[in-house]
């Protein structure tokens, strides 16, 4: 039988799995993604960088996350 962390923060009501085996938190989730929204925001402001704020958020939500 496997264990599953439960939430409310994905739609199927468990947190996925990362490459590690271990459940993804939302905080450390697409990486990849996170890093780059967060630099452009901190460098030109989140009005300049839309395209990589909904980047991040369509990875999150390919996920399962509820974004």
């Amino acid at each position: 039988m496997t264990d599953s962390v439960k939430t409310t923060s994905t739609h199927s009501g468990e947190l996925p799995i990362g490459k590690d085996g271990k459940p993804l938190k939302p905080c450390c989730a697409c990486p990849e993604t996170k890093k780059v929204r967060d630099q452009c925001i901190f460098d030109k402001g989140e009005e300049h960088c839309q395209g990589l704020i909904d980047a991040h958020l369509k990875c999150m939500r390919d996920l399962g996350f509820k974004i």
